[in-house]
C-alpha cells in the first residue's frame, strides 16, 4: 500500500478547518501543517496536533518533516497566486481555493508555472463533487427519450441571500474589496463553474446590470446578468448577497452545515424534452402519448439521489471526495475534475462579469 500523501494547509481562516478535517479523515493522507502569520494560524496548528509555520517561505526552507507532497491554499483571495507560484515551483502538488486568480493573467501565469515544473494544479471547485449537482450531470447526460431534458436550449439561476456585517469585519475586511472580494469573486464564479460542468460549454460572452449598491463598499452588491455559452445556450443570472431569500446554493443543497437547509432550486435548465430544476432534482416533461404543447398537462417527477448516486457517493461531503480526488490525480489515477485551466476559465468569465457589471456592455469572455 502506498505511504499517506503529505498534506500542507496554506491559511487557516474560514474555509481552511474544513479542508484539514477533510484531509485528516482520508487514510491516504496526513496532515503535515499549518500556513499562516496570524496568530489564529498557530492556535489552530496545535488544535489539529500538527506542525506550524508562518509563511511559506519558512516551510520550503525548513528541510523538515513536514515538507508536503501537496498543499491546499485556502489564504485571501489576492494571494492565491503568488503562494502557488512558491509551492507548484518547490515541486509541491496544490489545489488552490476558487477563485484561482483575482483576474485572468495571474490564473494563466499560474497554469503555466505548473505546467513548467510539471505539479499538478486543480482548483477546488468543491461543488463538482456535490451530490446534487453530480446527479443533475447523469440527468441531463441521459440520452433522448431516456428521461432527460434532450438538447439544452436555455438556463436561469439565483445565488441570493444576506451576508451578516460581521462578514465584511477585520480579519474578513478584504471582503468588501473591488478587487478580490464582492460576490462576482466570491460567490458567483462557484455557479459559473458548476454551469460550465453541467452543460459542458464555457461562457463566451455577457452582459449585466449591476444592482444598486447599499452597503456603501467599494465591491459590488450583484446584478442581472445575461449569459452565452460557446455550444449556443444562453442564460440568466440574479446575484446579490444584500437581499432575504431562500434561493441560494447553500441553503439549497444544505452543504454548508452553518447556513439552514431550505431545499429550494437554484438553477432551472430548458431543454426540447423537458426542465430540470437544481437541487431539488423535479423533471417536467411530456408523458408517453402526449403531444409536446402547451394545449397539454406536464408530468412532473423528483428524482433521487438514491437512484442516481452510489451509497459511496452519497455518503462522502464534497470535500472530502476532493481530498481524495486530489491523491488519486497526483498518483496518476485520474485525470483532474476541476484543473488549473478549469480554475481560470471561471475566472475570465467572473472578470468579464464585473466589467460588465461596471460599465453596462457586452463583454466578450
Amino acid at each position: 500500500m502506498a505511504a499517506p500523501l503529505k498534506v500542507a494547509l496554506i491559511g487557516a481562516g474560514q474555509i481552511g478547518p474544513r479542508h484539514a478535517q477533510a484531509v485528516m479523515q482520508d487514510p491516504n493522507t496526513t496532515l503535515v501543517c499549518v500556513v499562516d502569520p496570524s496568530p489564529h494560524g498557530a492556535t489552530t496548528a496545535a488544535e489539529l496536533n500538527t506542525a506550524y509555520f508562518p509563511s511559506v517561505k519558512a516551510l520550503l526552507e525548513s528541510g523538515s518533516a513536514a515538507l508536503p507532497d501537496a498543499a491546499i491554499v485556502c489564504t485571501p483571495n489576492d494571494l492565491h497566486v503568488p503562494l502557488s507560484t512558491a509551492l507548484l515551483s518547490a515541486g509541491v502538488h496544490v489545489l488552490c481555493e476558487k477563485p484561482l486568480s483575482v483576474d485572468s493573467a495571474s490564473g494563466r501565469m499560474l497554469c503555466d508555472v505548473a505546467a513548467a515544473h510539471g505539479t499538478h494544479l486543480l482548483t477546488a471547485h468543491h461543488r463538482r463533487f456535490n451530490a446534487y449537482v453530480v446527479a443533475a450531470k447523469r440527468i441531463l447526460e441521459r440520452g433522448e427519450g431516456q428521461g432527460g431534458v434532450g438538447q439544452v436550449t436555455a438556463v436561469s439561476g439565483i445565488w441570493a441571500l444576506l451576508k451578516p456585517g460581521a462578514y465584511f469585519e477585520p480579519p474578513l475586511e478584504w471582503h468588501s474589496s473591488a478587487e478580490s472580494g464582492g460576490p462576482v469573486m466570491i460567490n458567483l464564479i462557484h455557479d459559473i463553474d458548476v454551469l460550465h460542468y453541467l452543460l459542458g460549454s464555457k461562457v463566451t460572452k455577457v452582459a449585466a446590470f449591476q444592482a444598486k449598491k447599499r452597503r456603501g463598499h467599494d465591491a459590488e452588491e450583484g446584478g442581472a446578468i445575461i449569459l452565452h455559452f460557446e455550444n449556443g445556450v444562453v442564460g440568466t443570472f440574479v446575484l446579490s448577497d444584500a437581499v432575504v431569500s431562500c434561493h441560494s446554493f447553500e441553503m439549497g443543497t444544505g452543504e454548508n452545515p452553518a447556513i439552514p437547509h431550505t431545499g429550494k432550486d437554484v438553477y432551472r435548465i430548458f431543454g426540447t424534452e423537458g426542465t430540470l430544476s437544481v437541487p431539488d432534482l423535479k423533471r417536467s416533461f411530456y408523458g408517453e402519448g402526449v403531444d409536446k404543447s402547451w394545449w397539454n398537462q406536464l408530468s412532473e417527477v423528483t428524482e433521487t439521489l438514491e437512484d442516481l448516486l452510489s451509497e459511496e457517493e452519497r455518503a462522502k461531503v464534497p470535500f472530502e471526495q476532493q481530498v481524495a480526488h486530489l491523491v488519486r490525480v497526483i498518483r496518476g489515477e485520474e485525470k483532474p475534475v476541476c484543473s488549473g485551466e478549469d480554475g481560470l476559465a471561471a475566472v475570465r468569465v467572473a472578470e468579464a462579469v464585473k466589467k460588465a457589471l461596471s460599465t453596462g456592455e457586452v463583454v466578450n469572455v
